[in-house]
């Protein structure tokens, strides 16, 4: 079944987006839980502690939590609590969270995530950001929020083409997905780390649709 957005304050969405929903396959889980009960673990010089990387006794004590303390379905749950689409868009497919800001006049803004890092960044601001009343802040101030995994990061798929890593193929392709997809003609955009690259070159390249850059 194929998703199209609802028009937005902005315009008209015209790309087809289908909803997402997180489910790794518990095949998946299991081979993790086998791999890391399976760590070959390497000598670590008297007393080093730190200073000669990471700590074995906490790599230890990690892994240990990785297997019998974390909760993957928990936090599964935790994130499909947040609306979450995949969008095709010049071949690949970009997974992306989209929460409708609920004050008068909410102001689309996109937050792109670093390396090595996820979506999961931004997961404590979202309801600040799109229910500021809430939080005892101005309703006047909210925002459509749109955090995408960036390509080959993530939900989305990775590019196969030489070339489809780079910063400006994703610039390209979620300038497309906040207009064609979303329906928002000018947007504000905040990244860091290689989203900083990719919020740029969509500045240099389509200052028209910026509101502004972080």
């Amino acid at each position: 079944m194929t998703f199209i957005n609802e028009r937005s304050s902005e315009g008209i969405a015209t790309m087809n987006i289908l909803p997402f929903t997180i489910d790794i396959p518990q095949a998946s889980l299991d081979d993790l839980e086998r791999r890391l009960q399976a760590t070959r673990w390497p000598d670590e010089s008297e007393g080093s502690g730190w200073a000669m990387g990471a700590s074995l006794s906490y790599m230890k004590e990690l892994a240990q939590y990785w297997r019998e303390g974390y909760d993957w379905r928990a936090a599964e749950t935790r994130l499909n609590a947040f609306p979450q689409f995949t969008a095709s868009v010049d071949g690949l497919d970009l997974h992306f969270i989209h929460v409708r800001g609920k004050g008068p006049n909410p102001t689309p803004l996109l937050l792109l995530h670093g390396w090595p890092d996820s979506f999961y960044r931004f997961i404590k601001v979202i309801p600040l950001l799109t229910d500021p009343a809430r939080f005892g802040g101005d309703p006047a101030r909210s925002f459509d929020v749109v955090v995408p995994s960036l390509p080959g990061f993530g939900f989305s798929t990775r590019p196969t083409a030489p070339g489809g890593m780079r910063s400006t193929a994703s610039a390209e392709g979620l300038a497309r997905l906040m207009t064609e997809g979303l329906g928002h003609e000018r947007y504000l955009v905040s990244g860091g780390d290689i989203g900083a690259r990719v919020a740029r070159l969509m500045a240099i390249a389509h200052p028209e649709q910026i509101l502004g850059l972080h």
